[in-house]
């Protein structure tokens, strides 16, 4: 009795070009347990849908960073009935926006206009290497913008005399420092919310999958909010500070009423707020050059009592 019809029955080089992969891939991909084998039907070995969806699960985990390693985890959970939808729902979840920003589209003319009207070559193309710009296929004169505010933020700082040079260099130090402060984020809520999904196989299921990515929609505006809020207080505390040094820099001494009035570090006047409290500020600092004064008077009497002993005593 001849053997049943596979559906859908393809040899592998029909399955590598109809998943655009190759045949060695494909045989490395069964060699190493991520794919089933094939079913043996006479003298061929005939690949089913099942394989073609396997080998696009596999492009699509690869295409999102996956090792192969960590593939193979992740099917053989799939295969365990433990669930692979919901890890790849949480993978897309993670993976999405994290701005309610909408990308743009900027031409050359309209770029060169926004900066001044002069063409720089230079800073156009450390702003694609930066990732500010996106350069398009087959569109020389128009560029991808994926973050309009950066961009806009860039023209400000130009129109205000900041050379776009010290832009770049800025917008480049300040990445790195974001990024410390973006994986410090993800640490504390890993420790806190996800280790015990990210941590315990068992529960890599479908529905802690879920709850997972429903935690990340949750978090994910909590690190802008909190970027926020922190960078306004830095920026009102240290502007005054800054303020009030570079103000007392220029005028170091003033005279009002009689009293005279001498510009400090602001390092100075904040360790002495946090000594006495903000109200004794000024009579801390006049009692403690008092106190300075007198000892030091103090010291050059007793100086030149003992020259004037040894003089005596000398002669």
């Amino acid at each position: 009795m001849p053997d049943p019809p596979v559906q859908n029955a393809y040899r592998i080089e029909d399955l590598a070009h109809q998943t655009r992969t190759t045949v060695r891939t494909i045989r490395a991909y069964q060699d190493r347990g991520l794919l089933p084998r094939p079913e043996r039907r006479g003298r061929a070995n005939l690949y089913a849908e099942t394989h073609v969806t396997r080998l696009h699960q596999i492009a699509h985990l690869l295409d999102r960073g996956y090792t192969l390693a960590s593939i193979k985890e992740l099917l053989d959970a799939w295969d365990t009935g433990r669930g692979l939808g919901g890890v790849l729902g949480l993978v897309t979840e993670v993976e999405g926006p994290w701005t309610d920003e909408r990308p743009d589209r900027v031409s050359r003319a309209e770029l060169d206009a926004r900066f001044g009207g002069t063409p720089d070559d230079d800073a156009v193309g450390e702003a694609v290497e930066l990732g500010v710009l996106e350069r398009i296929d087959g569109d020389p004169d128009t560029f991808l913008v994926p973050s309009p505010q950066e961009l806009s933020v860039a023209v400000e700082l130009h129109a205000a005399g900041v050379p776009l040079t010290a832009i770049s260099g800025h917008l480049r130090e300040l990445r790195g420092q974001v990024e410390h402060i973006a994986a410090r984020f993800l640490e504390f809520t890993t420790e806190y919310v996800f280790a015990g999904y990210l941590d315990d196989p068992e529960r890599r299921t479908d529905a802690h999958a879920a709850e997972a990515a429903s935690l990340v929609r949750r978090l994910r505006p909590l690190a802008r909010q909190t970027m926020d809020a922190e960078l306004a207080r830095a920026m009102r505390s240290l502007a005054t500070r800054h303020l009030r040094t570079h103000l007392g820099a220029e005028q170091p001494t003033q005279e009002r009423s009689g009293d005279r009035y001498v510009a400090l570090p602001a390092t100075t006047i904040d360790a002495v707020e946090k000594l006495v409290g903000r109200t004794h500020v000024s009579e801390f600092i006049g009692l403690a050059a008092e106190r300075e004064l007198r000892a030091r008077a103090l010291d050059r009497l007793a100086s030149g009592a003992v020259q004037s002993r040894e003089v005596r005593e000398s002669s």
